[in-house]
């Protein structure tokens, strides 16, 4: 299985110091404070408009316009707060895999081309290129040398995202963050795709955002929940499961319970 390599010198893969964002003014996020261990898988985890999607911006770099970022960034012991993501250093870059896989593919470009254009950043061509590459899709279960000629509409929803997990993979960044990676899914694809995360990122930190505590306790080791913007519980899954101490964790408890999906411990 290939996995992305973990933070060089024991570094935490991501904190997060009194992170604060506005937008035309108004505060979105307030004094949020994370960490992810350089081989520790975190959910982020709320409702629609909690702010969880805007904490990842900050994290990559990719803040709305006019965006007022107050506080630290620190990826891999690098402060790239306000950094621009082309302009991070090595090993301040984050690899990223988001919710909708069909956005984040090129449709013209066959699967092939676009999965070697990390591999080509890591400096590998000819044939250990080509093994590289095959090694990835088979590790996020793609075995069928068809792919790699594909465009990705030629593919399914759930191929497409296992795509963007390898290519996520192929940058060996320390940290991955997948935002809401499972929400388009269907049940089995989603737990696919979880086990795919598990197995790819036990060398690296995995900042994992979503509203579906049930699918976290699937992946994760803690949780941190985020309510208007500001954290208001952090602890292992496995507690915030059994013992909430926030409202607004218990109703996340609450919905998962009543969902398709099992509520079980992390992995």
């Amino acid at each position: 299985m290939t996995m992305i390599t973990a933070t060089p010198d024991g570094a935490e893969a991501l904190s997060l110091v009194g992170l604060s964002v506005r937008l035309g003014g108004v505060p979105v996020l307030r004094d949020v404070h994370l960490t992810v261990g350089a081989t520790e898988r975190v959910a982020l985890i709320g409702a629609s408009g909690s702010g969880k999607s805007l904490t990842a911006g900050a994290v990559l770099g990719v803040l709305p316009a006019g965006a007022e970022l107050s506080g630290r960034v620190l990826v891999g012991g690098v402060d790239v707060t306000g950094v621009h993501p082309v302009r991070r250093p090595a090993a301040g870059r984050v690899a990223t895999v988001g919710q909708d896989p069909a956005a984040a593919l090129n449709p013209l470009v066959p699967v092939g081309a676009q999965l070697a254009l990390p591999l080509r950043h890591r400096g590998l061509r000819g044939r250990e290129l080509d093994r590289e590459r095959a090694g990835l899709l088979a590790s996020v279960g793609l075995t069928d040398a068809r792919v790699l000629h594909s465009a990705p509409g030629e593919l399914s929803g759930g191929q497409r995202q296992r795509v963007c997990i390898a290519m996520a993979l192929a940058s060996r960044a320390g940290l991955l963050v997948a935002d809401e990676p499972t929400t388009a899914l269907d049940l089995v694809t989603q737990a696919q795709v979880v086990t795919v995360l598990r197995e790819g990122t036990r060398g690296s930190g995995l900042l994992f955002i979503t509203h579906d505590l049930s699918v976290a306790a699937a992946l994760c080791d803690r949780a941190v929940v985020l309510h208007h913007g500001a954290v208001v519980e952090d602890a292992p899954v496995a507690r915030l499961l059994s013992a909430p101490q926030h409202e607004q964790t218990a109703a996340l408890v609450a919905a998962a319970r009543a969902g398709t999906l099992p509520v079980g411990a992390p992995a």
